[in-house]
């Protein structure tokens, strides 16, 4: 079964550890719920955009976590 991930990055791609640690999600739709509730906490964490993983494939990204981007 895939697992689907998220990467935390900062502006210039550097990742970084999240303010909110997320599961391994076992839907594509499970991941994306759960950046919509927690992208607020993520990005006063210091998250500036995050990345789609399933597996080790990117999905998409990065997506930045800025309202104004």
């Amino acid at each position: 079964m895939a697992a689907w991930t998220w990467r935390f990055e900062k502006a210039d791609g550097a990742e970084i550890q999240p303010a909110v640690q997320p599961e391994e999600f076992t839907t594509q739709g499970d991941a994306e719920s759960w950046i919509g509730e927690h992208w607020k906490a993520l990005l006063e964490g210091g998250a500036d955009q995050v990345r789609l993983l399933e597996d080790s494939t990117e999905i998409y990204g990065p997506m930045s976590l800025h309202a104004d981007a």
